[in-house]
């Protein structure tokens, strides 16, 4: 194999922007066949998807409190009632979750006895209402903070491409990591419309680091190659006459690059057997560890998303491998990731969300002793200015509604208002309308921030 091949095996392999293949293209066929129907010219298109944006944006204050954003989603839906929004139901909570009250808020001490030491760290949101009961909507939701069926849902692009964008112009001479990392998270949503340079860089985490970022020819021969390579096809990456996507491999291409034979991101991919442990010895431990090192490596990412699943806990939720495995790998996990955070400074810089698409029925348990799907849901912030040690809202004694909203706002908190937390927290206009988006109708950053509607949970900072 010579060391243009593994080169571009190495593009291959890792579906992003600064991971290398063309996420998704300005105009996809759909969009084509689109304005061809309109009795618009392809070169209409060209025009149309090239176009400097228009922006608008609402006269608001952010926070501007963080620079990085670490956004944990626990796929499948943990239940709200045995974790975060403990709800202790006689003959039904088993005595092994050992609740106890810490720092005034109940707690699972027996299921997530470390992260109940670090509840200073935290504010739990506990008046959280989830939108949909579907698995695939609900994770879709959280990742790009609106309905994935609404009319621009397929174009919609994850949060941490939003950030990426806003954020590129900061990238300082010498960073080289991705600005939006995805680890674990393989049907992780993508740039949308807007270019794939601000993809996330998708990689299942292994202690091996990233692969393919050396060559058996070595870094002379590998350069060389890339230089005949740029001589030969450059120009079709470089003000290309096929389109923004083709100008987006010369992007990858150096970035790719960037990659190769750098220590930095040895030190921060890889890990050693008993740096796992340390984290619990697990996917999302060792997701958790990355993390953690790549936000230090300060190296030019700022949107971490990890995805950790599994919880759909329809049927005996308390056996030893369903809940309690998982909340076991969520205690080791997070609480060395905050901790690790808070010892080398990050953790006030670094915002921290932890959520599922929605909860878990509350009460008894259903015929097969698990929890279905249920609305009611929690999120957890902690870092990034976030004032810890406390909850924000409250359900009843089931943990079925809403009891007390606890926000200004007075509802229940939608992913839109989670999405526009972020933003604010990361200094970013929640209120921003692109007018670049395929369909001319504008993109919101938060939908509907315009009127109001939805913003930043400001009680978190209070």
């Amino acid at each position: 194999m010579t060391g243009r091949d593994n080169f571009e095996r190495f593009i291959r392999r890792h579906p992003h922007p600064h991971a290398y293949a063309v996420a998704r293209p300005h105009a996809t066929r759909r969009d084509f066949f689109r304005v061809l129907g309109a009795g618009l010219t392809g070169s209409f298109l060209a025009r149309r998807l090239r176009s400097s944006e228009a922006i608008w944006q609402g006269d608001v204050v952010t926070r501007n409190t963080a620079k990085n954003v670490i956004f944990i989603s626990l796929a499948g839906a943990p239940s709200h009632v045995d974790t975060f929004d403990l709800k202790v139901t006689p003959n039904v909570t088993p005595t092994s979750l050992a609740p106890e009250t810490i720092n005034g808020i109940l707690w699972p001490a027996g299921l997530m006895p470390k992260l109940g030491q670090q509840l200073g760290d935290m504010a739990i949101v506990r008046s959280v209402r989830s939108w949909a009961l579907q698995h695939e909507l609900g994770q879709a939701w959280t990742q790009i903070g609106r309905s994935p069926a609404s009319a621009l849902g397929d174009y919609s692009p994850n949060i941490g491409s939003v950030v990426a964008l806003e954020k590129e112009g900061e990238r300082r001479a010498g960073q080289v990591f991705p600005t939006f990392l995805a680890l674990n998270a393989a049907g992780a949503i993508g740039s949308g419309y807007l270019s794939s340079l601000f993809a996330p860089m998708k990689l299942d985490v292994a202690d091996s680091g990233i692969p393919d970022t050396t060559n058996p020819d070595g870094v002379a021969r590998l350069d060389s190659r890339l230089e005949l390579l740029t001589a030969l096809d450059g120009v079709n990456r470089t003000n290309s006459p096929y389109g923004k996507a083709m100008e987006d491999y010369e992007g990858f291409y150096k970035a790719a690059r960037g990659l190769c034979y750098n220590p930095a991101v040895d030190q921060a991919f890889r890990f050693t057997a008993a740096e796992s442990a340390a984290y619990g010895s697990s996917g999302f431990g060792n997701a958790c560890l990355v993390a953690g090192r790549v936000i230090n490596a300060d190296q030019g990412t700022r949107f971490v998303l990890i995805n950790f699943g599994g919880w759909d806990d329809h049927q005996n939720i308390y056996a030893d491998n369903s809940l309690p495995a998982r909340a076991r790998q969520l205690d080791n996990g997070l609480s060395m990731l905050l901790a690790d955070l808070k010892n080398s400074g990050r953790l006030g810089e670094t915002l921290v969300v932890t959520m599922g698409e929605f909860g878990r029925t509350p009460a008894g348990l259903t015929a097969q002793a698990g929890r279905d799907h249920y609305l009611q849901q929690f999120v957890m912030f902690a870092g990034g200015g976030v004032k810890g040690g406390k909850t924000i809202g409250a359900t009843d004694d089931t943990g079925s509604a809403t009891s007390e909203f606890g926000w200004s706002r007075e509802r229940d908190v939608r992913m839109e208002d989670v999405e526009a937390t972020v933003h604010s927290a990361l200094g970013i206009n929640w209120t921003t309308i692109r007018y670049d988006d395929p369909l001319g109708r504008g993109y919101e950053y938060t939908p509907f921030a315009r009127d109001d509607v939805y913003g930043p949970i400001e009680e978190l900072w209070a």
